[in-house]
């Protein structure tokens, strides 16, 4: 009887400090009740308050859904609501998919990150250097003190803009027009070389078609159409069914409209025929740095393929050393003149990612953890990989003009108040 006594009360014991065990070992999760309450409330805030018109937010943690939710309107006039599977124009979040194409190639050994460009893009050899206005106003130009390289592309330090604020130079650009839809790759890195860099290789962090021209590396690399490229290393590989440069007129329904805040805060819609004008046909240029749709689902397939170290299910796109590289800042402190990126927080940037290098300084600042790596688009769409809490975010949204104001929110919303060092 005292033999059965014993272990009766070993058995409980060891149910009852097993439980606590597993319990004390259970991960805390960011996403808990609380934070979904205060997603909600801030999301739906948004829309009732009339700064956007529709939105979604999809977030994984620790490889599992801990969030989603809708609210508002993909077309306000239609009464369409905002849905799981709306697709939306996700602009530079393009970006960061090619860069994970063209590191592809790096981890097979096609190229090494400090190669000139002019190996593979021979348009870009002579390229001169913008070295300001002579006497009478004109641009001056000088040759390239050293080679754009590779890496300047993925870091945006290869001097080529988007525009440059300077009338001489913008008609220039104006007048060749290299990012028009008619042009192939090809037709637009001659357009490109023939124009300018607005400053030095590797000297500034000039935001602009850096990433378009690792498109036209990927394609001249592989030997593949950059979309026939995207479609078979990427898209398929991960079941991202819905992110492709044409959508299907079948699916226009599902396609959010685009709507423009004026300074009032009144929103309007942006025609279709312009919101929608580069989707909606299949045209000669394949962009690297904008012009892909897709789904929320299908943007966090990509984004949790990266928390995941480059794999996710059966599909391995990159090794685990490559995504650190990639979210490892390239950008040297004597880069100091870095355009709008300082807005972004305290980051530096990686390869087609802004990372995350130092905790915000301030409430102001936008929230977020040492380590992470991100980008958004220019109707205000939002992604981040937070590798130390395992969790990703996608937010999708379609309203100009670029509102970080609205990602601080979602962020301060995901994350909570914002603590100091000495909190």
């Amino acid at each position: 009887m005292k033999r059965l006594t014993y272990r009766l009360f070993t058995i409980i014991l060891i149910f009852y400090f097993g439980n606590a065990l597993g319990q004390a070992q259970k991960p805390a999760y960011i996403i808990d009740k609380t934070a979904k309450a205060r997603i909600d409330s801030t999301l739906k805030s948004l829309v009732d308050e009339g700064s956007i018109a529709g939105v979604s937010a999809l977030i994984f943690e620790k490889d599992k859904e801990v969030y989603f939710n809708a609210f508002g309107y993909a077309d306000r006039e239609a009464k369409i609501p905002m849905k799981r599977n709306t697709i939306v124009n996700i602009f530079s979040m393009t970006k960061p998919i090619t860069g994970v194409a063209l590191m592809k190639l790096y981890e097979k050994g096609a190229f090494q990150l400090d190669d000139p460009v002019s190996k593979y893009a021979p348009e870009f050899a002579n390229t001169q250097v913008y070295a300001g206005l002579d006497a009478s106003g004109k641009p001056r130009f000088e040759a390239q003190k050293r080679a754009m390289t590779i890496r300047d592309l993925t870091r945006h330090t290869s001097g080529l803009p988007y525009d440059t604020g300077i009338s001489s130079l913008d008609s220039l650009i104006r007048e060749k027009n290299p990012l028009n839809s008619e042009n192939t790759l090809t037709q637009m890195a001659e357009k490109l070389g023939s124009l300018f860099l607005f400053a030095q290789p590797g000297e500034k962090w000039i935001y602009g078609v850096s990433v378009d021209v690792q498109a036209l590396l990927v394609e001249r690399i592989s030997g593949k159409s950059y979309d026939e490229y995207l479609k078979s290393e990427i898209f398929e590989p991960l079941g991202m069914k819905e992110t492709r440069y044409v959508v299907p007129q079948s699916d226009f329904k599902r396609w959010a409209a685009s709507y423009r805040k004026d300074k009032d805060g009144k929103l309007t819609r942006v025609p279709d025929e312009e919101a929608h004008a580069f989707g909606s046909k299949k045209w000669a240029l394949n962009p690297g740095g904008h012009g892909l749709t897709s789904t929320v689902d299908d943007y966090m397939r990509f984004a949790r393929m990266l928390v995941n170290q480059g794999t996710l299910g059966n599909a391995t796109l990159l090794k685990p050393e490559t995504v650190k590289l990639m979210a490892t800042d390239q950008l040297d402190e004597s880069i100091t003149n870095r355009m709008w990126l300082p807005s972004k927080g305290q980051v530096g940037f990686g390869i087609d990612f802004a990372v995350r290098v130092r905790p915000p300084a301030s409430a102001e600042e936008n929230n977020g953890v040492v380590g992470e790596f991100f980008w958004d688009g220019a109707a205000s769409t939002l992604f981040w990989v937070d590798p130390v809490n395992e969790l990703t975010a996608v937010l999708f949204v379609q309203i100009f003009p670029f509102d970080g104001k609205l990602h601080k929110k979602f962020r301060d919303a995901v994350y909570g108040a914002y603590r100091s060092k000495s909190n």
